[in-house]
């Protein structure tokens, strides 16, 4: 019996952020993902 394929219908994104504390990190992530 064989398996099914997964597949992704979106696109799998991965991004990095760095900078200092109070400079809008989470505020950019949050902006992106919703």
């Amino acid at each position: 019996m064989a398996k099914e394929q997964f597949q992704r219908n979106k696109l799998h994104v991965n991004v990095g952020t760095i900078g200092h504390v109070d400079h809008g990190k989470t505020t950019l992530t949050a902006a992106i993902t919703t």
